[in-house]
């Protein structure tokens, strides 16, 4: 491919779910914090040429401890946080020296995904702006308004997207200029490049690449992590 690739990982989030300014992705799952889990994944990827942490102010000479104690020799710069995930990722964006480098954004709370899963979408960037890694649903999803069922959709064509999400930076950079200038907010970075004419292709993922949003989460984490190492 013969592109630089650079990974930003959003961690700022307040963790309203875990109790009033936690720092979710802090929280410490099987023995070392949620964070260094995604941090390590990308860590040993091999086409990976930097990683950008983006965390609020109030966390980053934590960050900054970790990425040494944990060894994260690809993280060379950390991002502050913004109000908004989309704010947090635009700050890491900005960082990146290298225009015509791939991005991909995985969020910090998404501690389970599998170095290969990341690879292989990697090499699907071919014929399209970005590629999303998701799940089919498993279950049947209803429209419904005011309380009412508008219809039920074909669960064939749906997925369940997760991250990463890995685009050509020029076009995700652009897509989210317009965005912010436009005051338009999505929590799906692939939605910012779809509004504005891209193309994306999604891949299988992994059901067990769950986003930690509630301390029950991190419970489910703890037995997909064990079921991976083939503990008891």
């Amino acid at each position: 491919m013969g592109k630089n690739v650079v990974a930003i990982v959003p961690a700022a989030g307040m963790g309203r779910r875990f109790g009033e300014g936690t720092n979710k992705t802090l929280e410490i799952l099987a023995g070392r914090p949620m964070m260094v889990w995604a941090l390590e994944a990308l860590e040993s990827i091999a086409e990976v040429t930097e990683i950008i942490p983006v965390i609020k102010d109030g966390d980053m000479a934590l960050t900054a401890d970790l990425v040494e104690e944990y060894h994260i020799s690809k993280v060379r710069r950390i991002a502050p946080g913004g109000k908004e995930r989309q704010n947090s990722v635009f700050h890491g964006l900005r960082l990146v020296d290298d225009r015509e480098s791939i991005v991909i954004v995985h969020d910090g709370a998404r501690p389970l995904i599998e170095p290969a899963v990341i690879s292989g979408a990697i090499r699907q960037m071919e014929g399209c702006d970005g590629v999303v890694v998701g799940v089919p649903v498993k279950d049947t999803v209803k429209e419904a308004r005011d309380g009412f069922v508008g219809k039920t959709l074909d669960r064939g064509a749906l997925w369940s997207v997760q991250t990463p999400q890995i685009f050509y930076y020029d076009v995700l950079f652009r897509a989210y200029e317009r965005a912010m200038k436009e005051g338009f907010y999505s929590t799906d970075d692939s939605a910012l490049v779809e509004r504005y004419g891209g193309t994306i292709k999604i891949v299988q993922g992994s059901y067990t690449n769950i986003k930690v949003t509630t301390p029950e989460d991190l419970n489910i984490a703890e037995l997909f992590l064990k079921m991976r190492e083939g503990r008891p």
